[in-house]
């Protein structure tokens, strides 16, 4: 795969990024595109490994080791190194619905796995992904491709995230006349709300969309499953219903000054500055505005990130980014050997744009927030924190309590499943965390007729993870409506 010894010959080398002070004076992604020259060099880093890692989408460690929806990694970076780009786009669409998607937002697991990133930098896997789709976008390869003849049986499918999206692709192609609800007013769930334009431009987004729409898929958005459409009313009118309303029941930090104004969920930040973008480039001013402000975000991961990265683009004044782990090593620990995900020290571009413009990074760790302060107007103006002891349940060290300011706190700190009114209504089980309860690799719900895929099915995890559902699922669907199912 690649040049033989190309693993030998060529560093690893990614996409130019715009400067970190330049960038956050808008709104749109900064990765700059690599010359096809260059990325065919990338191309020829992958290896004839023997046993490709990359491609195997197991969990070690609780954590993903390899591609989710199994790429056929090796085949397109041999491809994009003989400068067959077309044959690598038909090899990413056998696997990937969405490829543009995972190229920009994924955190590539698989280069985690690479068999080169045990003695040397992994291949480019994410940038050769993201270039190959986009390639075929501007060539004009990537087109309608409706099914020839319908079966006449019809799925609901509840929310329009990236497992939505994919059950909604993979059963309008065998010919099933697909609806997609979405509560939102836009289509696309955490793609067009949850991850900010600077991540995923929404013309993006919307371009697959559109794609999906012409194929033959209904999209029904303003519309919310138990209050606008009854679910036994959907289970009247469909064969099948296929939810994907993701984790979007967010976790708290109930300590003393909780109730004190300007403390917020991060979604709720992230959800209204890009609806307030994307109806008026923000002239609207409904959006919780960051600008001169004090910011502190509580919890790191992508959402944390997101929030650092929209605040730095408000003009804030400063940011604190708290988070109760300790500090992870540069390098891989010795429990934590390839091919699992690298749990080591990383710099985000929320974190770059801190350090470039504030003089440092964000991060304070193995810190825990004891205490929000308040002014006499009911604002908060402050936190006390303290540090905290290294592992669970992170207890405080007395001693080492300070005060930060802050004028706005966010809290980005994961999510506790779904919001469960639809289960209810349709009597689906829960499963001790509070998820819906269905097997993974068979999708099925105690409801006969009712699957369910993605963050709803297995808690928050990866846009990849959710594609991966989302696929199976519409597989068993198939399979559930027809009594066999050639869907992948």
């Amino acid at each position: 795969m690649g040049k033989p010894t190309g693993f030998k010959e060529f560093q690893r080398q990614t996409p130019n990024e715009t400067d970190p002070r330049l960038r956050i004076l808008n709104w749109s992604e900064f990765h700059e595109h690599m010359p096809e020259s260059e990325l065919r060099t990338q191309g020829a880093r992958c290896m004839d490994c023997g046993v490709p890692f990359c491609h195997t989408g197991s969990l070690m460690a609780g954590m993903a080791a390899g591609c989710p929806v199994n790429n056929l990694i090796p085949e397109w970076n041999d491809l994009v190194y003989r400068g067959h780009w077309r044959e690598a786009l038909d090899r990413l669409h056998k696997t990937n619905n969405f490829p543009e998607f995972t190229g920009r937002v994924c955190p590539a697991p698989c280069e985690g796995s690479c068999v080169l990133g045990i003695t040397k930098p992994a291949v480019t896997i994410k940038n050769i992904e993201c270039s190959i789709i986009d390639h075929g976008f501007d060539q004009g390869w990537v087109q309608p491709n409706p099914p020839q003849t319908r079966t006449g049986k019809r799925v609901a499918i509840v929310g329009s995230g990236p497992a939505g999206l994919a059950a909604a692709a993979q059963l309008n192609s065998v010919g099933h006349e697909v609806t997609v609800f979405e509560r939102a007013d836009r289509i696309g769930g955490l793609l067009m709300y949850g991850i900010p334009n600077m991540k995923l431009e929404k013309h993006v987004v919307q371009r697959r969309i559109d794609l999906l729409a012409t194929e033959g898929v209904k999209f029904q958005p303003g519309t919310e499953i138990g209050r606008d459409i009854s679910p036994m009313d959907l289970r009247e009118q469909y064969d099948a219903i296929v939810l994907c309303t993701g984790a979007t029941k967010p976790r708290d930090l109930p300590i003393p000054g909780r109730e004190l104004k300007g403390i917020h969920m991060a979604m709720e930040f992230l959800y209204k500055n890009t609806k307030s973008l994307l109806d008026s480039q923000l002239s609207d001013a409904r959006y919780i505005n960051a600008k001169d402000k004090h910011v502190v975000v509580i919890g790191g991961g992508d959402t944390g990130n997101d929030c650092i990265g929209t605040s730095m683009r408000h003009g804030c004044k400063g940011v604190i980014n708290l988070e109760i782990v300790p500090e992870s090593p540069t390098s891989r620990a010795a429990n934590n050997p390839w091919p699992q995900w690298p749990r080591i020290f990383r710099v985000d571009y929320g974190h770059a744009e801190v350090a470039a413009v504030f003089g440092s990074d964000p991060r304070l760790f193995s810190t825990t927030t004891v205490e929000f302060l308040g002014n006499d107007k009911g604002e908060v103006r402050a936190l006390k924190i303290a540090k905290a002891e290294p592992a669970p349940p992170f207890k405080v060290i007395p001693g080492t309590e300070q005060e930060i300011p802050a004028d706005l706190v966010f809290l980005a700190l994961g999510f506790l499943g779904p919001e469960s009114p639809v289960a209810e209504q349709l009597g689906v089980k829960l499963d001790g965390r509070s998820n819906y309860e269905a097997t993974h690799g068979l999708f099925n719900t105690n409801v006969p007729g009712v699957f369910a895929a993605g963050d709803c099915r297995r808690g928050q995890s990866l846009i990849v993870w959710a594609i991966n559902e989302g696929r199976g699922a519409a597989r068993e669907c198939d399979k559930y409506l027809m009594g066999k199912s050639d869907l992948p």
